[in-house]
């Protein structure tokens, strides 16, 4: 367990701003951030979904903390090139930590 003064890469920083790193309209975004969410979680990169909760036609987005935009960019760009498989995979596998 790491002490109070040790700090994990992929821990926000005091008064970091989330940046966005998936945002969409579209009729399935809720599923996709779900998806990406999920994807980047299992990477050890927090994320966090914001979307309305009653109007669905409305934008949600995956924002993470901001030094861990690119490297937020570089799993989703991966997982995309891979296939719907490959997200899969990453999925379960983090589901069995």
């Amino acid at each position: 367990m790491p002490s109070d003064n040790e700090v994990n890469a992929s821990d926000p920083r005091p008064d970091e701003a989330l940046a966005p790193v998936f945002s969409s309209s579209n009729h399935d975004a809720e599923m996709e951030a779900l998806t990406i969410k999920g994807i980047l979680e299992a990477s050890g990169v927090p994320a966090m979904i914001v979307g309305p909760q009653v109007l669905p036609s409305l934008e949600f987005q995956v924002q993470v903390p901001e030094h861990m935009l690119a490297e937020a960019q570089r799993l989703i760009d991966e997982a995309r090139a891979a296939g719907s498989e490959a997200a899969v995979e990453a999925e379960a596998a983090g589901e069995g930590q």
